[in-house]
């Protein structure tokens, strides 16, 4: 035990985070929702901010939303990629034909709303979001 303490202090380390790829049949669609409806806020918030003569706080949260906007939009993505490339399986294309199509779209949205603050496009995000996740709901009837 002693010379693992050891080796374990003498090597540097880095915490890493990944979903699995064996089919552990964890999934679920709810962390893509949150992080689409966060999105969604931080736009909405960012367009109540003063246009003219903004103060210091006020440019201040203009930068912490933009920040917290692109981190979960991109949380977003993860967690549809996860879905449509973990989850979904060859035999669900027979009951969902767009299925491609939805989560590609989605995922450009995802993309869409780290480049730019836009109210539709957020609303978009959520909406797509929304259906693969009824899709996902119908998959598991």
């Amino acid at each position: 035990m002693r010379i693992l303490d050891i080796l374990f202090r003498l090597l540097p380390s880095k915490t890493i985070y990944a979903h699995c790829d064996i089919p552990c049949g964890i999934y679920d669609p709810k962390p893509a929702q949150i992080a689409a409806a966060t999105v969604l806020k931080m736009v909405q918030k960012i367009g109540e901010l003063p246009k003219e003569n903004p103060t210091v706080n006020d440019r201040n949260s203009f930068v912490r939303m933009v920040m917290v906007k692109e981190e979960h939009a991109q949380i977003c993505k993860k967690e549809l990629l996860i879905l449509w490339t973990d989850y979904f399986k060859e035999e669900h294309l027979e009951k969902f034909p767009d299925l491609h199509d939805k989560f590609w779209k989605a995922a450009k949205l995802c993309s869409k709303n780290k480049q730019s603050v836009d109210e539709s496009s957020a609303q978009e995000l959520v909406k797509a979001v929304d259906e693969i996740a009824e899709m996902f709901a119908e998959s598991k009837k």
